[in-house]
This record gives C-alpha cells, structure tokens and sequence, in this order.
C-alpha cells in the first residue's frame, strides 16, 4: 500500500508509525520489502555515506543524488527528504525553491525541516505551496554548535515548555507529524499527547506515535560510537569484515576462482 503524508497523519492512535533512512537505491529495496511506513533521505548521510564529520556540510546537490536513488527504488513508502543545513534558513523563498527541488528533481513526497517557532512562517509557507512538511525538534543537529552538541534536550522545566510550544506551533503550521529526537520520554508522551498529528520519536522513549532509527546503526553497518537509544538487530559490519578476509585468503592462495566459478 502506498503512504503518503495522509496516511502518515492518520496513523495516529491507530498503529504505530515504523520509518528508517536510507541513502541508497539498493537498501531502498530492501527496506520496500519489509513494508516500511516512511523513509527519511536524512542529512546524516553527511557522516554515515560521505564522511563528514557532521551533518553541517552536507549540500543540496548530494541529498537529490541521495534522495533520487531512494524515491526510484521505492514505490510504497512515503519518502521524506531533509533540508539540509542553510537550504531554508536564509529566506522563506529560498525554502520554497529548494523543498520543490527535492519534489521535482528527486522524486521526495515531503520535506523535513529542523526547528520550532523560527521556521514556523518558513513551514506554513512550503505547506501552502503543497508541499507536506516532517517538523523535527529536540536535538537538532544542524544546531549542535549553538546547543552545546549532542545532547539530551528538555530536561529542565523552561526547555520543556517551550518544545511543547515548539511542536504546537508547527502544527499549526501545517505540519502533518513531528520527529522528537533525544528528549525524555515523559515530555515525549506529553508532546504526543497534546498534538492531533502524530509524533515520530529517536531516543525519545515508548510513547510517541512513531518510530525511526539510523538504518546504519541499527544493522551495525556503522563503526564508532553507538547512541544509547540504538538498538542493534545486527552486527554487518562483523560479517562483511570476515567475508573480505575470506576472500582476500582464498584469492592469495589460488583457491578463487575455482572450477565451479569459472567458464569452460
């Protein structure tokens, strides 16, 4: 069945939202055949794929080549492209032709977008153009440098007010749900519950509508520091690993290619 931002939306309290990244058209693939609700084309390929050391970098032009494989590989999951670092900060103009950029050029369904009520206008704008809009608040990558760096965010009582605040607003705004990263679960639930669109949470504990994980992370095929909120379903990274030296032994003793894998 094909999601679209409705659809999204009107999962809320009915059946729990599962979306994953992805940056490729070969585990867009994969993921279609597990019957995934969203794929996110995330600004963290900017460290996982290109090897940055955070997501700041990261262009226009390499989140449409990212987000055009994805969207050609996958017919049945709403795919959500991120707005990178300065592609919707600068003018609310800026915003709009760069989010119509990932529709017309990249084939993306809607476009997220970090932040509270500083883009709320930029939000409400993209949606009235007829694009659907993912808000994001919590920890905000794109701000690591003002907020201090990867940490949890709404621990004190002021932060917390004013992220429910912060998700109001983007939902009047127009937003058709809402990623809550790394804020405790208790204002998780009380966001979730306040909201009429539905919540998507990453390290924001059990009560939110929805929810996403680093695909990378999650499958072990990123070495480094894992986040806390990461739960692993696999360790590729191992196996990939001993299939090379597999194969790098069988190649330097003259045992591959064999018979079986050659032509007579």
């Amino acid at each position: 069945m094909k999601r679209t931002s409705v659809t999204i939306r009107d999962m809320k309290g009915v059946k729990k939202i599962v979306a994953l990244t992805s940056y490729s058209h070969w585990m867009s693939t994969i993921i279609n055949q597990a019957d995934i609700d969203l794929i996110l084309v995330g600004d963290s390929l900017a460290s996982v794929m290109l090897g940055y050391k955070d997501t700041i970098p990261v262009t226009m032009n390499e989140m449409i080549h990212h987000a055009k494989a994805v969207s050609q590989a996958n017919p049945d999951s709403l795919i959500v492209a991120d707005m990178p670092f300065m592609s919707y900060q600068v003018s609310q103009e800026k915003a709009l032709e760069n989010a119509g950029r990932f529709i017309k050029e990249a084939g993306a369904e809607a476009v997220k977008l970090e932040g509270g009520k500083q883009i709320k206008d930029t939000v409400h704008r993209i949606v009235q153009a007829g694009i659907p809009v993912l808000g994001h608040i919590g920890l905000t990558p794109q701000s690591i440098h003002q907020i201090g760096g990867y940490r949890v965010q709404g621990r004190d009582p002021e932060r917390a007010k004013n992220l429910v605040k912060d998700a109001l607003l983007l939902e009047e705004a127009g937003a058709f749900a809402i990623v809550l990263e790394c804020v405790p679960s208790a204002l998780a639930k009380e966001i979730t519950r306040k909201l009429h669109i539905p919540t998507i949470g990453i390290g924001a504990g059990p009560y939110c509508d929805g929810q996403i994980l680093v695909t990378h992370d999650m499958l072990g095929l990123k070495t480094g520091h894992i986040p806390k909120f990461v739960k692993q379903y696999a360790d590729l990274t191992e196996q990939i690993a001993k299939a090379i030296e597999d194969y790098k032994k069988d190649v330097t003793a003259g045992k591959f290619p064999d018979k079986e894998h050659s032509y007579e």
